[in-house]
């Protein structure tokens, strides 16, 4: 039976996988949208509603296990700074999925995480495509 397991491994032993999901917490942190496999979005949404969850609720402890998942103390300081005054009057829901095709090597389903109210100024120069309004229409 599976009782008490919960997630997916994505090919990978803990490490790597605990590894990974801070290195996408702190891209999608910074650059408030990302392209990955439909698979390590949906895995990630949780991971990174709860680090907004802990900036929301503030104060020194949250803070130290926010750091001790994402270890990028840039990124800590906007989530704590930036991402929970804008998100303080939603009670959840702050990333969407948004499917986007499949990739052309492998076949991969991949999708864009992005943040609901997000700032299309955050998109760094290293961030990959986005999507315009008519893509969004059309996928």
């Amino acid at each position: 039976m599976r009782h008490g397991i919960k997630g997916r491994k994505l090919s990978r032993k803990s490490q790597h996988r605990t590894a990974m999901f801070r290195n996408m917490a702190a891209a999608l942190i910074k650059h408030e949208q990302i392209l990955t496999t439909t698979a390590k979005a949906k895995e990630i949404r949780p991971y990174v509603e709860k680090l907004i969850t802990l900036a929301k609720r503030g104060g020194l402890s949250n803070r130290r296990l926010a750091h001790s998942r994402l270890m990028d103390a840039a990124q800590e300081k906007k989530l704590f700074e930036v991402l929970a005054e804008r998100f303080s009057d939603r009670d959840g829901g702050y990333c969407r999925i948004i499917k986007a095709g499949y990739r052309g090597s492998d076949a991969a389903a991949i999708a864009y995480i992005e943040f609901v109210d997000r700032d299309p100024d955050a998109k760094g120069q290293d961030s990959g495509p986005v999507m315009t309004e008519d893509e969004y229409a059309d996928a």
